[in-house]
């Protein structure tokens, strides 16, 4: 009788320590959060990597003409030669293929079942926040001082504001970066507005920029 005793009130106690670690723990991110980090991880590591590799080319030959240099506007060569495209001292694809390889890695773990803690989020919503900085530096430095566009730099800059939309609501609905009640329940119905808008303001910037060539 003792030891079934001792083992009818263990049984409560280990459940009772099992449902705190699973409190404990941090809640899954949904499939969709990590596809999406896939996705334009993906997408950016792709575009860094054509980049680099005509960067190198350009190195051998000045007058190598990449494949995406298609008028005076849209002039890929023009944007890599600049200064603005090794800003660190190296070109600036070689640090997209770290970041962007880092967020597939992200979305591949969460597509496998990983959890991550609170301070995880908030490092890649730092991190994704700094890339959408750095995208708009060089946004405009496109569009005011080089006066020429690279579509693998605009599909690093899509790839980057989806991401940093979508890292930011996570973070955002789940209490992990803190915010009041409007704004948890906004990007819990309208997470996909935000990324719409800044999407559709660079393209009316694009737009307007070159108005005369593109009606022209």
């Amino acid at each position: 009788m003792g030891r079934m005793a001792t083992k009818t009130v263990g049984v409560p106690r280990q459940q009772a320590r099992a449902a705190t670690r699973r409190q404990g723990e941090p809640s899954p991110a949904p499939r969709a959060l990590a596809w999406l980090l896939v996705l334009t991880g993906a997408a950016g590591v792709l575009a860094s990597w054509v980049i680099t590799l005509d960067k190198f080319l350009l190195l051998e030959d000045p007058d190598f003409k990449p494949a995406c240099s298609l008028n005076p506007v849209v002039s890929c060569g023009s944007v890599m030669q600049s200064d603005q495209a090794a800003v660190f001292g190296f070109p600036n694809p070689m640090l997209g293929l770290v970041a962007f390889g880092a967020v597939v890695c992200a979305g591949a773990g969460l597509l496998a079942g990983a959890r991550y803690r609170t301070w995880f989020w908030l490092g890649l919503n730092a991190g994704c926040a700094f890339g959408v900085g750095f995208c708009t530096w060089l946004m405009v430095q496109s569009l005011y001082e080089i006066n020429a566009l690279c579509l693998w730099c605009c599909l690093t800059w899509v790839a980057t504001l989806l991401m940093f939309w979508a890292v930011t609501a996570h973070t955002v609905r789940t209490g992990a970066l803190p915010a009041p009640g409007p704004v948890r329940g906004f990007f819990a119905e309208f997470a996909w507005a935000p990324p719409a808008l800044h999407i559709g303001i660079i393209g009316m910037l694009v737009l307007t920029r070159w108005w005369d060539f593109w009606t022209g």
